[in-house]
């Protein structure tokens, strides 16, 4: 990997610019979706199953995402750019009304596109932090998917108050990605670091270390733990609070406490990362139980504090252990860690609709996810005694 510069304006452009690019895949790319599926229900009569198979088509293309984005000789600097691009065109072709399949088709790009982004970012702006030993910025980073969920979820909520239709709500974010994808550019100009692409081409022949097959599992549990909630956060507040003006702040909230969560990842260094990350699950089922014993505005809010303030700090501390653990070859371990991730998000509405079908209530479905979310902490407790 070529020299880097030292000076702190590098090392915060560097940040700055993974920050932006998570804010643009995973606010607009992976999350729009969750505050624009109540609005969706009201405008466009779409069900609370045919929610569910678009939030399965985003998830399955995160999978296809993050499988292609181990594969051998690919730049992660390639795979951020193309997917925020992606993330864009794929946004603003929501705005067509009323055709499913369509649909369909785009949150399957932009679940690729946002793995593509999320690999990418951790691959390329992370290694040039850890070599410019600035790790502490490594949060900076992850907050920008806290920020790009809370401004796509202040601008649906501003927007549904407002009685602007969907498809406009959908134009209106993919000009916020576009927006955001431009900054990015225009910073990676300015840090020279971010084009010296010579050891960004990870090692991807050699084998991974056994233990690490564990994160991968662990990983796999806690995106089937979170996913319910990430989906149907604002739907679940819909359905309890008849005033726009109050469940329309649920996703906000959830969005402003993500971001907090990764600018305090500094404060929990003393501490091994499998049991920060154990314990953090654990605030996060507590946080998906409390709509179900407490249907009300303040459940839904501890809710979103619970799992907003939790699902970064997991995502960072998660690839962080994974860099560690794999070295040189961490682009193939990150690769598998969010291929993991995208399966166990991808069973999540398909067995909330699985379970909706046979008469079930949903709140089965957020049991499974509290029940996998404690199993994920226990093996990690177990795997960090070993």
């Amino acid at each position: 990997m070529d020299k880097f510069h030292t000076s702190a304006p590098t090392s915060l452009g560097i940040a700055l610019s993974g920050l932006v690019a998570l804010a643009v895949a995973m606010g607009v790319g992976r999350f729009a979706f969750t505050p624009q599926l109540p609005l969706m229900q009201a405008d466009l009569g779409l069900s609370f199953s045919g929610g569910g198979w678009l939030a399965v088509a985003n998830y399955s293309g995160y999978f296809i995402g993050a499988v292609l984005a181990g594969t051998r000789g690919i730049s992660a600097l390639v795979l951020m750019r193309c997917g925020l691009w992606a993330v864009v065109v794929s946004t603003a072709a929501m705005a067509v009304p009323e055709s499913f399949t369509w649909w369909l088709g785009m949150r399957f790009i932009a679940g690729i596109a946002s793995a593509w982004v999320l690999v990418g970012t951790a691959s390329v702006v992370l290694a040039h932090l850890a070599a410019l030993d600035v790790r502490r910025l490594d949060g900076l980073v992850f907050a920008g998917v806290g920020i790009g969920i809370t401004l796509v979820g202040l601008i649906c909520h501003v927007g549904a108050l407002l009685g602007l239709g969907v498809s406009v709500l959908w134009l209106a974010l993919s000009g916020l990605a576009l927006i955001g994808t431009l900054m990015t550019f225009k910073i990676d100009r300015k840090n020279a670091p971010l084009h010296s692409q010579g050891g960004t081409r990870m090692t991807l022949e050699a084998p991974l270390p056994r233990g690490v097959y564990s994160l991968v599992l662990c990983y796999g549990l806690f995106g089937f733990g979170y996913i319910l909630p990430a989906t149907y956060l604002p739907s679940q507040a819909r359905s309890l609070l008849n005033d726009p003006v109050l469940f329309g702040w649920v996703w906000p909230l959830f969005g402003m406490a993500a971001a907090l969560s990764t600018l305090c990842v500094g404060f929990l260094v003393r501490w091994p990362r499998k049991y920060i990350w154990a314990g953090a699950q654990v605030v996060m089922a507590i946080g998906i139980f409390m709509p179900i014993v407490v249907p009300s505005l303040f459940g839904l809010s501890v809710a979103a504090f619970c799992v907003g303030g939790t699902f970064m700090l997991i995502t960072l501390i998660g690839l962080q252990e994974a860099r560690q653990q794999a070295g040189h070859n961490a682009q193939k371990l990150l690769a598998s860690m969010t291929a993991a991730f995208a399966v166990g998000q991808l069973t999540g509405p398909i067995a909330a609709n699985f379970l909706l079908r046979v008469g079930w209530p949903f709140n089965s479905a957020l049991w499974l996810g509290i029940s996998a979310l404690l199993a994920s902490s226990a093996l990690l407790v177990r795997f960090n005694s070993r």
